[in-house]
């Protein structure tokens, strides 16, 4: 089961999702597994670090987690 990340912004760009995920430790880092082809992005191979992720978005590292983009409550206007 994929773990919601509620974001307040219109998009997160892929780095910085692995990196608030706590799935990776930098931005360095992010970029090695992204460009490495480790990463998928709704089922398909992303390399671009800069990708940018809409809620509705899912994220895939093998042996990692599964995430999901979420708009958060306020982004919304539910809160």
């Amino acid at each position: 089961m994929a773990t919601e990340v509620p974001i307040r912004t219109p998009y997160i760009t892929l780095g910085d999702l692995l990196k608030l995920v706590r799935a990776v430790p930098t931005g360095g880092r992010a970029k090695q597994v992204i460009q490495a082809g480790q990463v998928r992005v709704n089922g398909e191979v992303e390399t671009r670090r800069g990708r940018k992720l809409v809620p509705g978005d899912r994220v895939t590292w093998e042996g990692h987690g599964e995430w999901v983009v979420t708009a958060a409550p306020e982004a919304r206007g539910d809160g």
